[in-house]
């Protein structure tokens, strides 16, 4: 039997969590045969070096695509894309797959579609027809349009393709495959680790064991200039409720040199002694340690998609996640200092009123995705009536 080749692009450390389960699927299919290629920040170890954990989990990365330029200002976001096209397209070459499948939104993953989809290789699109409140919108809408094959995360999403003109007997409701990971961790929650001692990470030696909170803030592309300002104004926040805390590092984009700067400047200047900063952890791990928080702060997507299937409050800042779908565990808080610090306190009093939702899916999702590539025409070429 002649396996289809999926090759997955991987670009950045949430990107491997979103698709985790499905690249187990994948490998384990007898109808598919895995190419897995790790580029962008996934490679960068001041980004926590997600192609390490890839690794570890047994799978086999087929090339690594080096194309993060120094700067994380929106010129270097730019040239990071086309170098990322460049590399790509000779990737792709080489690989010779019956299709590439490109994930979410991260500004990188264009690169990916557009160097698939000029070489007449069918594209596949994970997580298309959401909304969001910056650059990340447009990328995820640009991936649609170039996509052949639509594998979306909610009811929400598929009809918003479908809106957009895309073909309904192409785009699938699979769920998240992020949700699957968070199905398992909801199945044994407990914290059967200690995160200082597991992961090091940098800061005062804090005392988590009677409850913690977890941040992690990105800079918005949109309002870049304002990073450093934002991350600063729930640094004070946090440092001032003086409940201990779990802070992960920003993902690369344009504003994150502020962000980190940010952070840093803080760091030092008070040291804080409730804070605890880390670049990554692998995503069970992850998981386990937010399900037994008090509360997620920031903007980051996990706090809309895996937090709601786990029941874990969420503070949302600021417009990165503005008019994604979300469940009543979030709260939705401005930039300011007493609206962080009270939609906290709101969400810290409602813990036990919060429900766990299924919006983004069952935990099935990896295998729903293998099962498609399996099956679905590979086509490349599609025609829609407007």
């Amino acid at each position: 039997m002649i396996k289809r080749k999926i090759c997955v692009v991987v670009t950045a450390r949430p990107s491997y969590s979103r698709v985790k389960t499905a690249l187990s699927a994948i490998k384990a299919h007898p109808k598919l045969e895995l190419q897995l290629v790790v580029a962008g920040s996934a490679l960068l170890d001041r980004y926590g070096n997600a192609s390490s954990y890839i690794e570890q989990d047994g799978f086999k990365i087929d090339a690594k695509v080096f194309m993060v330029l120094e700067g994380e200002n929106k010129t270097s976001m730019a040239k990071t894309t086309g170098l990322g096209v460049m590399e790509l397209a000779t990737v792709f070459y080489n690989l010779k797959p019956d299709a590439v499948v490109t994930i979410a939104d991260r500004f990188e993953t264009i690169a990916t579609s557009i160097a698939a989809t000029y070489q007449n290789i069918p594209l596949i699109h994970i997580q298309g027809g959401e909304v969001t409140g910056n650059i990340d919108e447009k990328v995820r809408h640009a991936n649609t349009k170039l996509a052949d094959i639509h594998l979306v995360a909610s009811k929400d999403a598929k009809a918003r393709l479908i809106k957009m003109g895309e073909d309904v007997d192409y785009v699938f409701n699979t769920g998240c495959p992020s949700i699957d990971i968070a199905y398992q961790v909801n199945k044994s929650p407990q914290l059967n680790f200690n995160p200082i001692e597991k992961y090091g990470g940098v800061g005062k030696q804090i005392d988590w064991e009677d409850g913690y909170l977890v941040v992690m803030q990105h800079p918005v592309t949109t309002e870049y200039d304002d990073a450093r300002l934002h991350v600063t104004t729930t640094l004070k926040v946090v440092h001032e409720l003086g409940i201990p805390t779990f802070w992960f590092w920003p993902n690369v984009d344009a504003g994150a040199d502020g962000t980190s700067n940010g952070i840093r400047a803080y760091r030092e200047k008070h040291q804080p002694d409730n804070i605890h900063f880390f670049k990554n952890m692998i995503p069970e791990d992850f998981l386990r340690l937010l399900v037994n928080s008090k509360c997620l702060i920031g903007n980051s997507s996990v706090g809309i998609r895996e937090c709601s299937f786990l029941g874990i409050p969420v503070v949302n800042i600021g417009s990165r996640q503005h008019r994604r779908a979300r469940a009543d565990n979030v709260i939705d808080v401005s930039y300011a200092q007493e609206a962080i610090k009270k939609g906290i306190k709101n969400r810290l009093e409602n813990r036990q009123n919060i429900k766990q939702s299924h919006i983004y899916g069952q935990g099935n999702s990896g295998e729903a995705i293998a099962n498609i590539l399996a099956e679905v025409e590979l086509r490349f070429h599609k025609t829609i009536s407007y």
